[in-house]
């Protein structure tokens, strides 16, 4: 089996026969307790004992943080959410000013409220031939940097959604000459470095924190992430400190012990098994070049520094396919993919896909295309690349300040007091603070009419909207 300690003690323990007087309720007695159940157990009077003196957890954080070559690493149970909210905490006080990327996760904004800051927003270049975000060009991060002389941090995600890195080393050397830290969320690359023919992860090109989703790329149970730190210009304690503070205190092992599992698993087996998803990304990549009038994202886009080639975002404007339609095809033959729109359809490549499944999709995705194929189209970007709203309000007053709902007619000109996320792609369109424009509100409703779901916000049909009292 694999080099991997708390694994091990978690199948000792399932294996054993233990009167369970502790947590979970269940305490995988087979009268109550079926076999999914039975999976389920705690760390302390689990796979450690109840004052966890065997270390057994720490140790395979150490082991993890070696892996990526950090000098701390967290297991986190919460995703990246609470990995990147606990990064930024941990980096920041009440009333900073930081430096943030306006593409970053929906948890990020979070964290601006969780930690009373004020953002400076920085957008990455488009690409023209997609309408997707490219790299962010570092001379936009200086820029702002300059404009900002007080700010305490710089945010970014590293890879983008779809696979983009920009010149991370450069970024991070423009921080560090200011003595600020670059903190990354870095969710989709869990598996960046582990083969020579992907790019570096963050971490490797200078910035000072990443979170990483292990259930993302790896195979690791759905929750997990990993929050992996620099000594230097982050405070060990303090990274600590707001780790903890968002932390469970009934941590389940097996999402613990599949962390240790995939980390093994790639030290082990990782570029053999990267071998065959570049290998398929690769033939997927031929197949659709097939394909009249389908593009896909080329490392050429504007501000790009790097590419992660598992990543293969279709898209189909130039054939006039509706990426929805196109995707319930897919869904009838058992195909799921990780993203669709009107115009991108996305299958993630990740270490678990087989060779047949790819086999499946390519059986069904050229076919339907084909059959929906209709009047090319312009390439139209989300509102959520686009928006460049006015902030008006710290997110946290905005979020904390007394609320109302009003039609969403009458919303231009307010002050946003939730969050409206177009999902795809998952970065909101608007946030808390943020003024609420007739233009913002015409484009979400068009995206929700095209079929995007509209997340996060308490009225997902936008007839209403939730804004600061005046």
């Amino acid at each position: 089996m694999f080099d991997a300690d708390l694994d091990a003690a978690a199948r000792r323990f399932l294996a054993a026969d233990v009167a369970s007087f502790t947590t979970p309720g269940h305490g995988r007695n087979p009268e109550v307790a079926d076999a999914f159940l039975a999976l389920d157990l705690p760390l302390a009077t689990g796979v450690d004992d109840l004052r966890e003196t065997q270390g057994i957890l720490p140790q395979a954080e150490t082991r993890a943080a070696a892996a990526w070559g950090a000098d701390r690493c967290r297991f986190v149970l919460n995703g990246s959410t609470q990995g990147n909210q606990a990064m930024v905490l941990g980096a920041t006080r009440p009333g900073d000013t930081v430096i943030v990327s306006r593409t970053v996760h929906k948890s990020l904004f979070a964290a601006l409220v969780l930690g009373g800051l004020q953002p400076v927003f920085v957008r990455p270049e488009l690409d023209p031939a997609t309408g997707l975000p490219g790299g962010m060009a570092p001379e936009r991060v200086a820029a702002a940097l300059a404009g900002a002389p007080a700010a305490t941090a710089v945010i970014l995600t590293e890879p983008s959604y779809v696979g983009v890195l920009s010149d991370v080393a450069a970024i991070a050397r423009l921080c560090h000459d200011r003595g600020v830290p670059l903190l990354v969320d870095g969710a989709w690359g869990a598996h960046l470095g582990f083969h020579p023919g992907l790019p570096a992860h963050a971490l490797a090109q200078g910035a000072d924190a990443v979170v990483v989703s292990t259930h993302k790329t790896l195979p690791a149970f759905t929750q997990s992430a990993l929050l992996l730190t620099r000594d230097g210009l982050l405070d060990a304690r303090r990274m600590a400190d707001a780790f903890e503070l968002l932390h469970t205190t009934s941590p389940a092992a097996a999402i613990y012990a599949s962390i240790d599992r995939a980390r093994a698993l790639m030290e082990e087996h990782g570029r053999c098994l990267l071998d065959r998803t570049l290998a398929q990304a690769s033939r997927l990549r031929a197949a659709l070049d097939a394909i009249d009038d389908v593009k896909l994202i080329t490392p050429d886009a504007p501000g790009v520094a790097a590419l992660d080639s598992t990543k293969v975002v279709i898209c189909l404007d130039g054939a006039g396919a509706d990426g929805f339609a196109v995707e319930a095809d897919l869904v009838a033959a058992g195909v799921h993919l990780e993203m669709a729109d009107r115009s991108l359809l996305l299958p993630l490549l990740h270490v678990g896909v087989s060779d047949r499944w790819l086999d499946r999709l390519l059986a069904v995705l050229g076919p339907s295309i084909e059959r929906h194929r209709g009047t090319p189209r312009a390439p139209r970007t989300s509102v959520a690349f686009t928006a460049a709203p006015e902030s008006a309000m710290a997110p946290r007053d905005a979020f904390f300040a007394a609320h109302e709902r009003v039609p969403a007619a009458r919303a231009a000109g307010r002050v946003a007091a939730e969050t409206v996320t177009p999902y795809p792609p998952g970065i909101p369109a608007l946030a808390p603070g943020e003024v609420i424009t007739a233009e913002v509100i015409a484009a979400l409703q068009r995206e929700r009419a095209e079929g995007s779901k509209i997340a996060y916000c308490s009225d997902p049909s936008l007839a209403t909207l939730v804004v600061v009292s005046h």
